[in-house]
């Protein structure tokens, strides 16, 4: 099984209303899951090796509050959320920190893939609303926001 058909199948239970997919291809398989609680990803290939590769910057949703300057950054993906580039490294932002556009918020690693989430716009960080190297699902809320 191969990125391509993983990301096909990814897709699939985000466009649709299953919440539940284990495939089984020779003697590689893997579940994916959307459930309320994160069910770990598996795969399992012993011919195959997936790497870790240069991946292109994912853009992070925002959603404004009505009547508030707060903006709230949500995941543009499902995977588990990272501060830091490594876990002996400072994290990417703090509380109370001032940002720039285009600076790495935090990394979500996704199927073995580290995609970093960079600022939509210049602001702080109020907020952090996820504990380092939890699981995320898709659309929920990571950062608190004020733009400057």
């Amino acid at each position: 099984m191969n990125i391509t058909e993983i990301r096909k199948l990814i897709k699939l239970i985000q466009s649709s209303d299953i919440t539940e997919i284990e495939v089984s291809e020779g003697e590689s398989s893997i579940r994916i899951s959307r459930q309320g609680n994160v069910t770990p990803v598996a795969l399992t290939a012993p011919q195959a090796a997936i790497a870790p590769a240069a991946v292109p910057v994912q853009k992070a949703e925002t959603a404004s509050n009505e009547g508030n300057d707060e903006h709230i950054v949500k995941s543009p993906m499902v995977g588990t959320f990272y501060l830091a580039p490594s876990p002996d490294s400072e994290p990417f932002v703090k509380e109370g920190d001032s940002i720039k556009k285009g600076e790495t918020l935090c990394v979500i690693e996704a199927m073995k893939l580290m995609n970093e989430i960079e600022a939509e716009y210049t602001g702080t960080v109020d907020k952090i609303l996820v504990d380092n190297a939890t699981p995320l699902e898709y659309g929920q809320p990571i950062f608190v926001i004020t733009p400057a």
